[in-house]
């Protein structure tokens, strides 16, 4: 039997608590951050605080009914979703890995809720990628008119904006730095550890991860000599009105005591 799984980052976050109190229905799993449903006619629901469903058995019809129900609970709900696909092949012999696609004998509900989790963390980690790369590239601009000119023209307003973009993704990566560690039931069952172990490869969600560390790295590097050159450029301003006050004030006092 072929399933599929289909995972979408519908907006920066979702309020889970909200959300819960008004979905019916079954609830296999619950936290704070995230909650993982059965729904009746082998169908499952995963929805992440940080703005990611996962569907497993849904129609696109059913997906679009969710989409427009879920919204009234995002925050900052994005016109265009970042998607990830991925396939479960099971009465597989044995457990395999492929391009997007698992084979997998019989599949548990925490099995596959666990392979859902893995591609719920794809698509969060695509989208902090575009991030990232999105602010790589402003900084990438900046550098080149600093090469090319030996200044930068960014006040202190749009500095603040800058870093302000540079803190606020790292701040929201760091919040839902657990949705990269292995859930608990891992820790016990080995069958679950091995098959997150071998997700994890499959999604290389750990080397994604350290290349969005590495990036943003990079803008924080340059950050900070953005803002040293504007304190820089303010203190020589600053000096030039002192001594262009001084100058008036000379020239003031000789006007009015002439020799």
């Amino acid at each position: 039997m072929n399933l599929k799984v289909i995972s979408f980052q519908l907006a920066d976050g979702i309020d889970i608590k909200l959300f819960k109190s008004s979905f019916p229905a079954t609830i296999h799993y619950a936290d704070t951050d995230e909650l993982f449903y059965v729904i009746e006619n082998r169908k499952y629901l995963y929805v992440f605080k940080y703005g990611v469903v996962c569907f497993l058995g849904y129609s696109e019809i059913e997906m679009a009914a969710f989409f427009q129900m879920i919204t009234p609970y995002c925050k900052n709900l994005f016109t265009q979703r970042l998607s990830d696909e991925f396939d479960i092949e099971t009465e597989s012999p044995a457990v395999n890995y492929g391009y997007n696609k698992i084979e997998i004998p019989s599949p548990s509900i925490d099995e596959l809720r666990l392979i859902m989790l893995n591609v719920s963390q794809s698509v969060a980690l695509d989208y902090y990628n575009q991030q990232t790369n999105s602010l790589l590239e402003e900084t990438n601009n900046y550098t080149q008119l600093l090469e090319r000119k030996g200044k930068i023209n960014m006040g202190g307003i749009k500095l603040k904006k800058y870093i302000g973009r540079t803190l606020n993704l790292k701040n929201r990566i760091s919040a839902n730095l657990y949705i990269f560690d292995s859930p608990e039931e891992t820790w016990e069952n080995e069958n679950l550890n091995k098959l997150d172990i071998g997700l994890k490869k499959t999604f290389d969600l750990q080397a994604r991860f350290r290349t969005i560390q590495e990036g943003l790295g990079i803008v924080k590097e340059n950050m900070e000599l953005f803002k040293d050159l504007l304190q820089n450029r303010n203190s020589t301003t600053l000096e030039w009105v002192i001594i262009v006050l001084i100058l008036v004030e000379v020239i003031n006092i000789l006007i009015r005591n002439p020799k």
